[in-house]
């Protein structure tokens, strides 16, 4: 475990993946071709042992002349030891859909996923798809919280460019995720400091997170 440790802070070093010492939140805007729909707050508990505790919370309402014609509600609970998912709660009401998917350690210390297609053993460190910690991007697995299925993802990384932060134009490296359904592009600082992402979404949409 000792050696394991020491390679997975060697590794995050040369990946620049920033330390996570304090308590630390994300909270975005998130907007639908522009137009405000709601919010995703990602609120990040760190402990001295190394292990970490994060919830995600989603709530965006899509209206048409007013009138709300879908919702989407995301409530997250992980607990991470390192960049190592351990456990997971999620909840998800999409539009009339509602899921629950659950990861959690077995009699034998192992891994166990609970989805709306069953229960299944799960081998190795995983992540979900943590865009706050960058060392998500040396994975060709994510765990789709919502879904409960290991995706095979890959990543390139694409031009700077400014990106807004709470009004203020910085610099950002975008990163174009492909493997999921549609292309995503996910946006950090040169330090790896989380900024953002871009999603296409059903009928070629454009869904945005950006900080508020």
């Amino acid at each position: 475990m000792k050696q394991l440790l020491l390679a997975a802070a060697a590794l995050a070093m040369a990946w620049h993946v920033p330390v996570f010492a304090q308590a630390q939140q994300w909270r975005f805007a998130v907007f639908l071709d522009d137009e405000p729909i709601g919010t995703h707050d990602f609120v990040l508990a760190p402990a001295a042992d190394g292990n970490r505790s994060l919830r995600s919370d989603a709530d965006f309402r899509v209206r048409l002349l007013g009138v709300p014609v879908y919702r989407y509600r995301h409530l997250a609970q992980e607990h991470w030891r390192g960049s190592c998912l351990q456990s997971l709660d999620a909840r998800t009401e999409d539009g009339s859909e509602r899921t629950r998917v659950q990861l959690r350690t077995d009699e034998r210390g192992g891994l166990q996923l609970e989805t709306p297609q069953g229960v299944a053993r799960v081998d190795g460190c995983i992540m979900s798809f943590a865009y706050w910690n960058p060392a998500l991007r040396q994975q060709a697995e994510l765990l789709n919280a919502q879904t409960g299925a290991m995706e095979r993802v890959q990543w390139q990384r694409m031009e700077s460019a400014p990106i807004a932060e709470r009004g203020v134009q910085v610099a950002a490296v975008r990163w174009r995720l492909t493997g999921t359904a549609q292309p995503l592009d996910v946006w950090w600082t040169e330090d790896c400091r989380w900024l953002g992402l871009d999603a296409t979404v059903r009928g070629g949409r454009r869904l945005s997170y950006r900080l508020r």
